[in-house]
């Protein structure tokens, strides 16, 4: 630090300590009054890929189609599906769900139309009369449960095939103030995309993006108590089923809960093994205490600004708790470690100049540091994923928090802790680095070799690597997730909704096999069906029914209800189903296999006209409006995919689907488009892989940059970069060995890795050039360097791996993932800064000649 600089410091803070203290603790306290408005956001919308046109033509379905969020428990009794002893439990739990606040309607084995027990006629599926159901008595239960698990509606979706598993779906109201200010904050955000947005509409932007969150934070919270009401409902009846709760918004509740669970569990559990590891270390209560007071009142400034802001967490920047710790522990520790050595040097010094001589030392390497880390976090706002641009920018703010508490509260506390019984600290006790001092000396070619073997083994696994993951694999298997999700996946078919919309071939041109449907068929159709008993049956039956007869004097029907859309409808159809990868699907052409199934022969066109005009609105709700939309005349698959199969890699099988429906099928690519979460996820991952991965050698290209501007030797800057990208291509390589992907959770290691392995090489090599004008000699400064900031690195790298550790314990495993990682990131960069960096350092000589002064700037 510059001398005016120093002297103002030293003006303003350390000449006055207490006052420093003071108004740290007065803001410290004012932040802590907005803990408790901190609030997690795991909401579906929170994890999607802002901009991606794909986003909006989901909600644009959503809309079109009404689809509704809903809650699903499955039903696994101990008694037979359809005894007594099932159904009794399970229609007073439907009972109960149905009055709960919040939701639309309750769907049962008991609720829907019964169709093939007996069959029913077409002409009493267009009736008005209600159709029986399960609830009606008399019913052939042999019956009901063959149509049960082979109805191409029912199996796989409501029941099991096997008979034992039933779904109950709890459809969810519709919140249309959440959804209008959605609607209008689209528009707008649009609108300024475009740079078409006024300054009224830029207030009114604002306006709504504050009532939006306020919305969203009312129905993640009454979603949430619905949740647990639903819960209270089913373990009522776990004594006689098997039940688990499942559903997006159930996740989105336990998340939230796993993820405060973690925070506080383990937040505080991390700060406990961290004050047992600092005392073990420097056995004094003060290096204990003013460490951990910084890391609290850090923690806590940051916190309440988050919740003074109403900056919200999600489960993915729930994590900048946990690194905030790390990067202002290591800055706490190496001023600790350096004031440590002053003392050693003169124990009997005057105390104010000691501490001010710590901070000049350490201030441009500790801001240079943070600098980098920033630098390494900012990659992440480019990602386009609101969680993970928020963790960058969280990052960065707490950087420079936990920088400004470090240099104001340390030295504060050093000057005003009383002095206690003498101790003598030479700062020359042997630790493990001077060990690790020995073996860059001795075995420095083989360090290297080492270095070679692991790049090239790193390279191996890196190109493993996959953008991928199974969202269940987030849970442990114990939770109820994880057990609802595969229950469904292997017995109701599937767990991931997809959605594939097909346009007709040209609206304009006539229908074929059916041009108009009038009271008797056209002309040109008397051949179709001259043969055809079912056409007498429709004038004797249905010439006097209003629902039929001269409805309209001209009735043209859609594309899709014409013989040969429902033949195109038939093969995609098929084709879909027949993938490995799809569980359940429904379509137009699921309705019509029950119509044929009904009727005991092939469906015609007045048929086909007959579903789309004449059934009624409770069966058009069930068997025509999810798959055909009036409005735009497209025609809707909804397909579940398994989540559970380990074989599923969601781009290929996308790219895949759209090549065989284009190509097998003959599908213009104009007529094809997919949504649904599968597609959103999968473009949130290859998103983050375009972002972060590609862009982190433009972060090492700026660390370089920033190494050159501190150091003044591009040779050095390449050398104090080798440390930091191994570190990255380590972690990044064992995590392709290992078989973990990279996806929305562990994607932010990178920039953590880059982050924390910046740190420790920046202090080992800004000590290593003041060694060296000191002792003119490589080893001699490696040695010094080793046995003073080797030991503030080494010490940082003990208290954070034993601390970081104890998140394998988490029920979250992107919780296991990020502490193992974060520990292995830990240890790859300490390695490699007190391996390979003084190797290289000692092999290239890029501060000169041993004994001639060097020209490097302090």
């Amino acid at each position: 630090m510059s001398s005016p600089l120093l002297t103002f410091y030293d003006t303003l803070v350390l000449r006055r300590p207490w006052l420093s203290l003071l108004l740290v603790a007065l803001l410290t306290a004012a932040m802590a009054t907005q803990l408790d408005k901190i609030k997690i956001d795991a909401s579906a919308d929170s994890l999607m890929l802002q901009g991606d046109p794909s986003l909006d033509f989901y909600r644009e379905i959503t809309r079109e189609y009404a689809t509704e969020d809903f809650l699903l428990i499955t039903w696994q009794p101990d008694a037979p599906l359809l005894s007594p002893q099932s159904l009794q439990p399970l229609h007073e739990m439907a009972e109960a769900l149905r009055v709960l606040e919040g939701v639309s309607s309750v769907t049962t084995i008991l609720d829907v139309p019964l169709l093939e027990s007996p069959p029913v006629t077409l002409s009493d599926m267009t009736s008005t009369e209600p159709l029986p159901t399960l609830e009606q008595p008399g019913l052939d239960l042999e019956m009901v449960m063959r149509e049960f698990t082979s109805s191409p509606i029912y199996a796989d979706l409501l029941v099991s095939r096997d008979g034992l598993v039933s779904a109950v779906q709890i459809n969810l109201q519709r919140d249309e103030e959440y959804f209008n200010l959605l609607q209008v904050r689209e528009d707008l955000r649009i609108k300024r995309k475009t740079g078409t947005l006024s300054a009224a509409e830029t207030a009114q932007l604002e306006q709504v993006e504050v009532a939006f969150k306020a919305r969203s934070a009312i129905v993640l919270e009454r979603d949430a108590q619905l949740v647990a009401h639903v819960r209270e409902i089913a373990d009522r009846y776990r004594d006689v089923a098997r039940l688990f709760v499942g559903g997006v918004p159930m996740i989105a509740a336990d998340m939230v809960s796993f993820v405060g669970n973690d925070l506080v569990v383990f937040g505080g559990a991390i700060l406990g093994i961290m004050l047992v590891v600092l005392a073990i270390i420097f056995r004094r209560v003060r290096w204990v205490v003013i460490p951990l007071v910084t890391c609290g009142v850090t923690v806590t400034l940051m916190l309440g600004l988050l919740g003074a802001l109403d900056w919200r967490m999600t489960v993915i920047s729930s994590n900048f708790v946990a690194v905030l710790l790390i990067i202002t522990l290591a800055i706490v520790i190496h001023l600790v470690v350096r004031y440590r050595e002053l003392h050693a040097l003169a124990p009997d010094g005057d105390l104010h100049q000691r501490v001010l001589q710590t901070m000049g030392l350490m201030a441009v390497p500790c801001f240079y540091t943070s600098i980098t880390t920033i630098v390494a976090f900012m990659s992440l706002v480019v990602s386009g994923i609101q969680p993970v641009i928020d963790f960058g920018w969280m990052m960065t703010v707490g950087i420079c928090v936990g920088l400004l508490t470090a240099f104001i509260v340390v030295p504060s506390l050093m000057l005003v802790w009383p002095t206690g019984r003498p101790h003598r600290h030479t700062g020359t006790e042997p630790t493990l680095t001077s060990a690790f001092a020995r073996i860059t000396d001795n075995y420095g070619r083989s360090i290297l070799v080492v270095t070679v073997l692991l790049v090239v083994l790193s390279g191996i696994g890196i190109s493993r690597l996959e953008v991928e993951n199974r969202f269940i694999d987030y849970f442990s298997k114990s939770t109820e997730i994880y057990q609802g999700m595969e229950l469904l996946d292997i017995q109701l078919g599937g767990t991931i909704p997809l959605d594939i919309i097909i346009a007709p071939p040209d609206e304009d041109a006539p229908l074929p096999g059916l041009e108009n449907v009038t009271t008797s068929p056209p002309a040109d159709q008397d051949a179709e069906f001259a043969d055809d008993e079912w056409a007498d049956e429709w004038d004797d039956e249905f010439s006097d029914d209003v629902s039929f007869a001269r409805v309209e004097d001209s009735f043209q029907p859609s594309y899709w209800f014409s013989l040969a859309g429902m033949r195109e409808l038939d093969k995609i159809h098929s084709y879909v189903d027949s993938r490995p990868e799809t569980g359940k699907v429904l379509s137009l052409s699921t309705v019509f296999a029950v119509v044929k199934n009904l009727m005991g022969e092939d469906i015609g066109g007045v048929e086909l006209a007959i579903v789309q005009k004449s059934f009624p609105d409770d069966m058009k709700e069930l068997m025509v409006s999810p798959y055909y939309s009036e409005d735009t005349q497209q025609a809707r698959l909804t397909v579940r995919v398994k989540e559970t199969s380990r074989d599923l890699r969601r781009d290929a099988f996308l790219r895949n689907l759209r090549a065989d429906l284009e190509g097998e099928l003959g599908l213009s690519p104009d007529r094809v488009q997919f949504t649904g979460m599968l597609v959103l996820y999968n473009n949130v991952l290859q998103s983050l892989f375009r972002s972060q991965i590609l862009t982190l050698g433009a972060v090492f290209a700026a660390i370089l940059v920033m190494f050159l501007l501190l150091f003044r030797s591009l040779s050095l800057a390449f050398i104090t970069l080798a440390p930091n990208a191994l570190a990255a291509a380590i972690v990044l390589g064992v995590m392709g060995l290992a078989g973990i992907p990279l996806d929305i959770m562990t994607i932010t290691i990178a920039a953590i890795v880059v982050g924390i392995g910046v740190d420790d090489c920046i202090h080992y090599v800004h000590r290593f050039i003041r060694e060296f004008r000191t002792e003119q000699n490589y080893r001699a400064a490696m040695y010094k360097c080793h046995g003073s900031i080797g030991r503030a690195m080494y010490y940082t790298t003990l208290t954070v791996v034993v601390g970081f550790a104890t998140l394998t314990l988490s029920n979250f495993n992107p919780s296991i993932y990020f502490g193992l990682l974060t520990v292995l990131a830990m240890v790859a960069a300490v390695l490699g800064a007190l391996l390979l960096l003084p190797r290289l350092i000692i092999v290239m000589k890029p501060l000169g000649p041993e004994g001639v002064p060097d020209a490097v700037s302090n």
